[in-house]
Order: C-alpha cells, then structure tokens, then sequence
C-alpha cells in the first residue's frame, strides 16, 4: 500500500475500519522487501527508508505466531515460511486474510481461511 500499488484504493476500501492483525514478523517482512527493491536499483535507499516510516505507522496489531504450526504449513503447501506466518496468524485469530498473492490465496483456501477478495 505505501509503495501506490494499483490495489491501494481497495485495500483503504475494505480495511477501513477495520482492526489490522498481522503476525509479529510483519516488519521485518517490510524491510527485506523493500531492501530486496533497493538491491535491484528499483528504489532509492532514502526512499526506502522514508517508505519504512509511513508503513510502521500503519496502525497494526502484531501477533505472536505458533511458528512450528506455520512450518507444518510451509512444508504442506510448499510455501515459503513467512507466507505460512500470515496464513497461521489469520488461522489462529478465526480472521479474514488480505492478500495480493494468488499461491497464498489458493492455500488459505484448502486451510478454510477466508481471504477479502476484490468486488
């Protein structure tokens, strides 16, 4: 969302209001990616940095993650581990997730987690 997606209208839509849970990772998930973008030339580390700020300030509520029942969904689904944090998290909170990945989406399926889709 702070890096203007073309989702970020409907990802303000259907959040609005809404009590934001992640799995404490969440930051550190941020960062990589957008280092990840620094590393390939595709962001300024300046920017980068200034990205980092406006996310944290995102009102979410961290989680703390069963992270040997999230690898047991990493390794079921081949996902990677991170991916199955925010899976395990919306599992373990009877919550919806909200994400762009389709592989994750398709997961939190066949897990019977519900995922917010677009209208």
């Amino acid at each position: 969302m702070v890096l203007n997606e073309p989702e970020k209208h409907w990802i303000l839509e259907v959040t609005r209001g809404a009590e934001l849970l992640a799995p404490e990772v969440l930051p550190y998930e941020i960062g990589n990616a957008l280092s990840a973008i620094v590393k390939r030339n595709g962001l300024a580390p300046e920017k980068a940095l200034e990205i980092e700020a406006r996310a944290a300030s995102i009102p979410v509520s961290l989680q703390a993650t069963d992270v040997h029942a999230a690898l047991d969904i990493a390794v079921r689904h081949d996902i990677y581990a991170y991916d199955a944090y925010f899976l395990r998290c919306a599992q373990a909170l009877n919550c919806a997730l909200l994400t762009l990945d389709r592989r994750m989406r398709r997961v939190a399926g066949a897990l019977g987690i519900r995922c917010l889709e677009r209208s």
